[in-house]
């Protein structure tokens, strides 16, 4: 009898999965507490804005070579293995699955856009939710397939964002590079105020987003990485069924080209002494070095995975990864209570280090949080809110005895 009252249980989890999952929504803070925490420009330009010498500059270079895009690319290729996953169980227990996706994805939309406009508007659940209504026509693809369309979608942003570059006046890379101090202290300002008053510039960057850049950049990239991680689901590389010997390689070669691009990149930008001229171009290094690396760190857990399936780290990831659309708007509403003027308004007045500080005590209090939730709940609030209303019906919260 077709049901549509069988979301994924607990026990049916891929526990590497769970873990690289939390490993990147842990990742992700480190760079969103940049725009929580300083004008948006920062996040394209580090010199617009903040103190960028001694320990700040070694931050940001920890943080543009580490993290930035890594860990957003490993969330990103989670979510496409996901949907395969999420297609496959359904169509396993003889569900509706495309009609269950589609409802999944519509709700998703509906989650970002309150997270956009009401909180923050740096939120990817849009772009995620979007995307998936059309990556799902890929679910019967073979890998071979998935990756290879998955990279020409790759290259459209990248080449659009050089042919910018070509076509720009230097007058238009400068003031895209470097906005008028006036532009960025309003921002400032407007983010010291209240809620209400955040509004001014919250909807208009969300706006911009959500559509010129969603499809300028933002569409490609997401549905390339998401066809990937279907790919990766389906050749058993997300769900840690590969040798060790694979992951090695993987950690190996995705790492010295991963680092080896991105430090290019950072030679490249600083020989120039960070010009407008070229700005564009630099990001082209992290935009393409990033992948590889994330390869790598989804081969460094898989391998952890391996190795101490049941240890402590392991388990904590876990445990954050089966709780991170909770955990994710958990950031996020700690984080502007800490920076915004509703709470309490530090909003630029914290450098690059000081801001990492806020992103360990944050994860110092997600992580066991998420430990103890699970013990008594067998979803997070947020997750099991968005199957009860996928399914239409109300998944059990409570872990029974059994489960203990």
């Amino acid at each position: 009898m077709t049901s549509e009252r069988s979301p994924t249980a607990p026990s049916d989890r891929v526990v590497g999965l769970d873990a690289l999952r939390g490993f990147a929504l842990l990742g992700i803070l480190v760079i969103n507490i940049r725009v929580f925490s300083m004008p948006e420009i920062v996040l394209f330009n580090p010199t617009a804005y903040g103190d960028f010498t001694g320990a700040n500059y070694w931050a940001w270079l920890a943080g543009h070579v580490l993290v930035k895009q890594k860990f957003i690319t490993l969330f990103t290729l989670l979510f496409g293995a996901g949907v395969a996953l999420f297609v496959r169980n359904r169509e396993r227990d003889d569900d509706p699955a495309v009609r269950l996706h589609l409802r999944r994805s519509l709700w998703l939309v509906a989650f970002g856009l309150a997270h956009a406009y009401l909180l923050w508007y740096g939120d990817i659940l849009v772009a995620y939710g979007v995307t998936a209504l059309f990556v799902v026509a890929a679910r019967d693809w073979d890998a071979r397939e998935l990756a290879l369309v998955g990279t020409a979608l790759l290259v459209i942003p990248s080449a659009l964002e050089v042919l910018s570059a070509l076509a720009a006046s230097p007058e238009q890379l400068a003031a895209s590079w470097q906005p008028a101090q006036s532009t960025i202290q309003s921002e400032v300002e407007t983010y010291r105020s209240g809620w209400l008053a955040q509004m001014d510039h919250r909807v208009s960057s969300s706006v911009y987003r959500q559509t010129a850049g969603y499809l300028a950049s933002t569409g490609w990239r997401t549905a390339g990485l998401m066809l990937y991680g279907m790919a990766l689901f389906r050749t058993g590389v997300m769900t840690n069924e590969r040798s060790a010997g694979f992951y090695h390689r993987l950690v190996a070669v995705g790492g010295t080209v991963g680092l080896a691009t991105i430090l290019a990149g950072v030679w490249f930008i600083e020989a120039n002494d960070w010009a407008a001229s070229v700005a564009l171009y630099w990001t082209q290094f992290n935009y393409w070095g990033s992948i590889p690396l994330a390869g790598a760190y989804l081969g460094l857990v898989m391998l952890y995975a391996k190795w101490r399936p049941a240890g402590v780290v392991t388990r904590w990831l876990a445990a954050v990864g089966r709780t991170a659309f909770s955990n994710y708007i958990l950031q996020t509403v700690v984080a502007t209570s800490i920076f915004y003027g509703h709470g309490l308004g530090l909003f630029g007045r914290v450098s690059r280090v000081e801001a990492l500080g806020f992103v360990v005590a944050i994860w110092a209090v997600q992580v066991p949080l998420s430990v103890l939730w699970l013990r008594y709940f067998r979803y997070g609030p947020l997750e099991w809110l968005w199957r009860a209303l996928t399914y239409r019906s109300l998944p059990r919260m409570r872990v029974s005895d059994s489960e203990n």
